[in-house]
């Protein structure tokens, strides 16, 4: 596959993945209190599909990487395997929500409530975060060291990056939901899920923009090329 194909291939599912779970976060706000059943079941089959995605957008950046620079296999390694990992603890405590959902009896909380919610703060909160930041940082300096994308990708990067590492002593003050800086707060998981999906939209749509400039760049110097070949026997 080509360098052009890649970046589209890995812009076009960075761009459905984002969107998938830019719906998904309001819905964790539809009611103040308990939740119905329809709700939890819906929020989660539309987040772990948008994860399902991001895998082969994870996937489509560590060949985008390596096909730049084959000498940074290591750091596409990283960006890839950190935005897998965090795909996994997605998909473990969204399954704990819809199994405390589907096995009791009436309408309950489960990112807080259940037999499973406990389980899910530091997959949801510290966890998470700490793979997000890993995988933005290692995907900035990959982007700033081979500028195979806008520099504003690199530095944004590692803003977010900042941004979900403040969230990770989070742990110490308390589970309220209803909290922005706590180990299940809406701060801690939400706001930062949003945060994401808005960021990696807009990376993906400048992946996508640059497989245009990619695939008219090497005609453009084929042009050239045959240009001062022709100069030159004439």
């Amino acid at each position: 596959m080509s360098e052009a194909s890649t970046r589209r291939y890995a812009g076009l599912f960075g761009v459905v993945a984002s969107l998938f779970i830019i719906v998904q976060v309001p819905l964790y706000f539809l009611y103040s209190g308990a939740p119905p059943d329809w709700n939890i079941l819906t929020r989660s089959l539309i987040g772990i599909t948008g994860c399902t995605l991001y895998v082969v957008y994870f996937i489509g950046l560590r060949q985008l990487i390596v096909k730049v620079s084959p000498a940074h296999d290591w750091l596409g390694s990283i960006v890839q395997m950190a935005g897998l990992l965090w795909v996994a603890m997605v998909f473990v405590p969204q399954s704990m929500e819809v199994g405390a959902a589907i096995s009791v009896d009436h309408d309950i909380d489960t990112t807080t409530e259940g037999p499973f919610a406990a389980a899910q703060y530091l997959m949801q909160g510290g966890i998470s975060r700490l793979l997000m930041a890993l995988f933005l940082i290692a995907f900035g300096i990959t982007v700033l060291r081979l500028r195979l994308l806008p520099a504003w990708v690199g530095r944004s990067a590692f803003v977010v990056a900042a941004i979900n590492l403040a969230f990770v002593p989070a742990v110490y003050f308390g589970d309220d939901a209803a909290d922005f800086y706590s180990a299940q707060g809406w701060g801690t998981t939400a706001s930062m899920g949003a945060l994401w999906s808005v960021w990696t939209l807009a990376v993906s749509v400048g992946i996508l923009r640059s497989a245009r400039s990619t695939t008219t760049a090497p005609r453009a110097s084929a042009v050239r090329s045959g240009q001062r070949v022709a100069t030159h026997l004439g």
